[in-house]
């Protein structure tokens, strides 16, 4: 038998993980099987070749074929040089627990690469499985997350789009938020018992987001390397999918009517009234532009909004669209953006664990994904993150 890490695997009963009606559970199995598992999801993530990762360390290809199929494992010091080539911990390899996963769907883009969609895939699992690990560091009597609820007037059957603007002020104000501009969605969605995930797998701008549920908390995940107002655009729409679900009557397309939350969410009809005024025949794209740093959302979107809110006719607005596709503001908007969202909330949650003694210093350094030495000195501020945290 061939050496192994030193490593102890466990078992561990955990909660259910949900996208899309798709069940995500953790089961326990034998050590081959959890590191074959995780090492195909790593070298997949990676976008490494079998044949290329085993250029990179200096194993052939048939041994790295054998360590995924579960037929051998790799001694201790070819584990450290894969774990290096694949940009994980070693102890990645070994976790008590992992997710299982079957038909699981992705809001994308059509032309996005099957390459592109298997990362999406490991980094999204590895995450949401690290979470998992965190909340259930938690004593039933503490844990810090709320529940996430949804307001008890909403309709039971939405027939109409109009329909959506009082639904997404609805939402507004059962979270105290009123009718002013979000400053910080991820933050209003944290704290109102909705996790975030960030991915930062590069995507070329062809992945926008899903939502589902883990542990019985709603979980939204949004790519980390898109502008702010389309992450916050697709944060809204995301929580259309939570707040519309089984409410639309049958003629109304569910990715129209999440489109239409979103944009009231963001930017409410008595907003765009106050800001616009109540019928307009021409809109200034400085205007746009101002309104789009205040609001947060698009130009293109304000412009959607006001045609939506009948402050501008259809006619003005398709000449607003062939303008915009004109000088190229459809691909990309004009100026500076808006500053991209991020989450602090999972390594938050790690440091009140290692202050209340639920965890010590190296699973925390684990959990964030870091290196102890790197987690010593951001523990005493020595260093800080200068990139969104690890979740």
């Amino acid at each position: 038998m061939q050496e192994l890490v030193n490593y102890s695997i466990g078992q561990n009963s955990l909660g259910g993980l949900y996208f899309h009606s798709v069940l995500l559970f953790y089961k326990p199995t034998m050590e081959s099987d959890v590191f074959a598992e995780r090492f195909v999801r790593a070298r997949k993530a990676s976008g490494l070749s079998m044949q290329a990762l085993a250029g990179q360390v200096g194993l052939s290809a048939n041994a790295i074929k054998k360590y995924e199929h579960g037929d051998a494992m790799p001694s201790s010091a070819n584990l450290l040089k894969l774990a290096k080539a694949l940009n994980v911990h070693s102890e990645y390899f070994f976790r008590p627990s992992k997710i299982e996963v079957t038909g699981i769907e992705y809001r994308k883009r059509a032309s996005t690469p099957q390459k592109t969609l298997k990362k999406i895939h490991s980094d999204v699992m590895d995450q949401a499985e690290r979470w998992y690990e965190l909340l259930d560091i938690y004593p039933d009597s503490a844990k810090p997350i709320p529940t996430f609820d949804l307001p008890a007037g909403l309709p039971q059957l939405i027939a109409d789009y109009d329909q959506l603007d009082d639904v997404a002020d609805c939402v507004r104000m059962h979270w105290g938020l009123g009718l002013n501009p979000i400053h910080d969605m991820v933050d209003t969605f944290e704290s109102r018992g909705l996790m975030v995930i960030l991915t930062h797998v590069d995507t070329d701008n062809k992945f926008d987001g899903l939502a589902g549920t883990i542990k019985d908390q709603p979980l939204i995940v949004i790519s980390g390397a898109q502008a702010g107002d389309r992450q916050r655009f697709t944060l809204a729409h995301e929580l259309g999918h939570l707040v519309l679900n089984g409410r639309l009557a049958g003629a109304l397309d569910e990715e129209k009517a999440c489109h239409r939350f979103a944009g009231a969410f963001l930017l409410p009809r008595s907003a765009s009234i106050q800001e616009l005024g109540e019928k307009r025949s021409n809109l200034e794209d400085r205007e746009l532009y101002m309104l789009k740093h205040e609001y947060g959302i698009s130009m293109a979107a304000i412009a959607i909004r006001a045609m939506q809110c009948d402050i501008i006719t259809k006619a003005y607005y398709e000449r607003v669209v062939r303008t915009f596709s004109t000088k190229g503001w459809r691909t990309e908007e004009p100026g500076d953006q808006y500053p991209a969202e991020r989450t602090m909330l999972f390594e938050q949650l790690v440091y009140r664990a290692l202050s209340e003694e639920y965890i010590g210093e190296s699973k925390a350094a684990e959990l964030m994904g870091i290196s102890l030495g790197r987690f010593h000195k951001e523990r005493k501020l020595e260093i800080t993150r200068d990139s969104a945290s690890t979740c």
